[in-house]
């Protein structure tokens, strides 16, 4: 089956969070069961992508705003990714350092709309060359959810109105909404189905996708659940459309996510040897931050924003010092600029107890996977989680908040199979009892021992989720 996944992120060549993660390890997988997946993205200038070999396989124009656009479609000329990967440049849109942050400003690109939508009329404009079609065309929240709308609606697009279109919401959170008069910037369509686009009186790309896809997905089971309960608005529309909705749990790409062979970790383990292995790795980590390695360590690696229950953290190391309870923490990621001067200070008030890295460190969240004791995820929105599969992988045993995906995939210790710490309401009092708990399982050496040795034994792997996802398209090509 030929698949074509459009996205805004694929790692390694640029990734913000999740997706990225999803988009660069589903088409792996699809792959290794026999099909044809191809991941098409847009060519910002992140390093990985500057180092690449491309080679140009199409060039051409495009409709926009009522004049046109030229852009490029390139391949990029590198086998090791396991499945290919097509970048669409469109200058003067793309050619940034950052994905969707100006990483010098800190801000939002003023002219999101306009990359996006011509990001997808440029894979649109280039599928409509091709000889042979993609089966399945799998969209990607709303950066390319307007996709079923213009190839069933838009004139320009009309062979391609038969193909069967997938839309994963990994973050219902972000929608794409726009004033309504911005639909004049697409490719000429039946103005009597104006309303596709619509959704409180606004154009919203996420709402567009979810009405004219013949499959909407997301991440977990349980965060399908949530966004029928709320969905800033949507919840109506995924009720009425719940007779297409399915979720599907993401997995861990054991390629890139396994102790055995990481190669940033300075000793390598498996779950018979984790206890050597996570101590030489705690060890390090410990000395590069200047912490004490015989305290147990907590860790949050992540955007520091409010979905993510990053602003409970400060008040949760506060409650920590308070009760004067001998912990390590270390935070890694950037976000929310109060966030950092927060975090800033208490890296002063706690010396040797607590520090941060305000920074995406693809290699540093590796070695603190593998150095950590117990991974923070006090999430008040998680679609699915990835980093408490990641810590597992690693031996790292998980303190969430249950909701979304992390309600999907740790148990708590209290109940029967269970093997993490799970508190209920977003609150820091309950936080810290979590933490409590943690606190004392690893002064019981043997039993924190059992329970790291049966996360790491845990299947996360992708090889369910993309037969999952493999069993829906084959019933929407035969539909």
């Amino acid at each position: 089956m030929r698949i074509l996944h459009i996205t805004a992120e694929c790692y390694p060549a640029a990734k913000a969070g999740g997706l990225g993660d999803v988009a660069g390890a589903l088409p792996k997988y699809l792959n290794k069961s026999g099909h044809d997946t191809t991941v098409i993205m847009p060519q910002y200038q992140t390093k990985w992508i500057n180092e690449q070999r491309v080679k140009t396989i199409f060039e051409g124009r495009a409709p926009f705003n009522n004049s046109d656009f030229i852009f490029r479609i390139g391949e990029v000329m590198n086998k090791e990714l396991g499945y290919r990967l097509l970048l669409v440049d469109i200058p003067g849109r793309f050619d940034r350092p950052g994905v969707y942050i100006d990483p010098w400003s800190g801000h939002s690109y003023w002219d999101e709309m306009e990359r996006f939508f011509t990001f997808q009329i440029a894979v649109l404009e280039w599928l409509t060359q091709l000889k042979k079609f993609p089966q399945i065309i799998h969209c990607h929240d709303h950066h390319s959810a307007l996709v079923p709308f213009l190839i069933t609606q838009c004139y320009r697009f009309d062979v391609l109105r038969a193909i069967p279109t997938v839309l994963t919401i990994h973050n219902g959170e972000y929608q794409g909404r726009y004033p309504m008069y911005k639909y004049t910037t697409l490719p000429a369509f039946n103005l009597d189905k104006i309303g596709l686009l619509e959704w409180e009186g606004q154009l919203n790309a996420l709402a567009t996708g979810i009405k004219c896809a013949w499959a909407v997905t997301t991440v977990s089971e349980g965060y399908l659940d949530e966004l029928m309960e709320y969905c800033h608005g949507l919840e109506f529309l995924l009720q009425h459309e719940k007779g297409k909705t399915k979720g599907i749990i993401n997995g861990v790409d054991y390629d890139v996510w396994d102790p055995v062979t990481d190669p940033n970790l300075v000793k390598n383990y498996k779950a018979t040897n984790l206890k050597t292995g996570k101590q030489a790795n705690k060890e390090s980590l410990c000395d590069f931050f200047e912490l004490d390695a015989d305290r147990p360590l907590f860790s949050f690696i992540g955007r520091l924003v409010r979905e993510k229950g990053a602003d409970i953290i400060p008040e949760l190391i506060q409650r920590i010092a308070a009760d004067n309870l001998q912990v390590n923490t270390i935070v890694l990621g950037t976000g929310d600029q109060s966030l950092h001067t927060l975090f800033n200070q208490l890296k002063s008030d706690y010396v040797g107890f607590f520090d941060t890295r305000l920074e995406y460190n693809e290699a540093l969240a590796h070695k603190i996977y593998a150095g950590s004791d117990f991974l923070l995820m006090p999430s008040r929105v998680e679609p699915c989680g990835l980093n408490q599969m990641y810590a597992m992988r690693y031996g790292t045993i998980p303190v969430v908040r249950k909701t979304g995906g992390l309600a999907d995939t740790v148990i708590d210790i209290s109940e029967k199979d269970g093997y993490g710490f799970v508190f209920d309401d977003f609150d820091t009092e309950q936080a810290y009892e979590a933490v409590k708990k943690a606190v004392e399982l690893f002064d019981k050496k043997t039993l924190f021992n059992k329970y790291r040795k049966k996360i790491m034994n845990l299947d996360f792997s992708w090889d369910q989720s993309a037969a999952e996802y493999i069993n829906l398209y084959n019933k929407l090509n035969k539909g």
